[in-house]
């Protein structure tokens, strides 16, 4: 798994403690960025996250490229509504010799890791014989309507793979590109850092963590996962190492 912070607004701190300033104070926008120091940058974005007025926290964004994930981790992402995502088309790229996610509990046991990478064998060899016959059917039909030879390649090979996907598993790799608003961020860690999600997409969502404290220390130095500063609010369903949970994360 790959994850690279693309982009983010320019000194994101520092726009979040304008807004904070424009709506505490009695500034217009032409004093909006005097005297704003990093202590007051620090103590604007405290303050904000203290109260949980996360509102000016949504004027900056950042953007992620992310590769060697599957497509059963792709769904939980875009669950995130607030959010713009670009992914990898099965329609119009075609797969031939596709990548394949396995799980960590079924990469620990030799027959089962046999299995699965059977299972993967069979989907990329059912997968080419379904391209080859569909795109045959398609060639002759427009090759009849007087499409010409390139025309009849092109659309055929389209239509042929846009079909034949529907055979690829949830292990599937692909690759994503989002953006999320820093408010959105914090939601999705709340969530995806906590020991309840799938380890895939909590792996994912650590990795980003780390690209955001990078860059944006103040603004998600106690960001991670719901039990960083308070109970866990699972109840029953704790993983039960909340200490452990927030060493970690101090770490990251």
């Amino acid at each position: 798994m790959k994850v690279k912070l693309l982009e983010y607004t320019p000194n994101p701190e520092k726009v979040i403690s304008m807004a904070a300033k424009l709506c505490y104070s009695s500034v217009g926008v032409d004093e909006i960025e005097k005297d704003l120091t990093p202590e007051k940058v620090d103590k604007f974005l405290n303050m904000l996250i203290s109260i949980g007025h996360e509102s000016p926290i949504e004027h900056v964004n950042f953007t992620f490229a992310v590769e060697g994930i599957s497509r059963s981790c792709s769904h939980q992402i875009v669950r995130h509504r607030i959010a713009s995502f670009s992914q990898q088309s099965q329609r119009y790229v075609k797969l031939g010799s596709f990548e394949y996610i396995i799980p960590p509990e079924i990469e620990k046991v030799p027959k089962a890791k046999e299995i699965f990478i059977k299972a993967m064998e069979d989907d990329q060899e059912s997968y080419d014989e379904l391209v080859d016959i569909l795109f045959e059917k398609h060639y002759d039909n427009f090759i009849k309507e007087g499409k010409t030879e390139k025309e009849s390649k092109l659309l055929s090979e389209k239509k042929a793979i846009e079909d034949a996907r529907y055979i690829f598993p949830n292990a599937c790799e692909t690759k994503m590109v989002f953006t999320m608003n820093a408010r959105s961020l914090f939601n999705f860690f709340k969530h995806r850092c906590c020991e309840r999600a799938q380890w895939e997409i909590r792996e994912l969502a650590t990795k980003m963590l780390k690209e955001v404290r990078s860059v944006a220390p103040i603004i998600f130095k106690n960001i991670g996962p719901n039990c960083l500063l308070g109970p866990c609010p699972e109840g029953k369903m704790s993983c039960g190492k909340m200490n452990e949970i927030r060493q970690k994360f101090e770490k990251i």
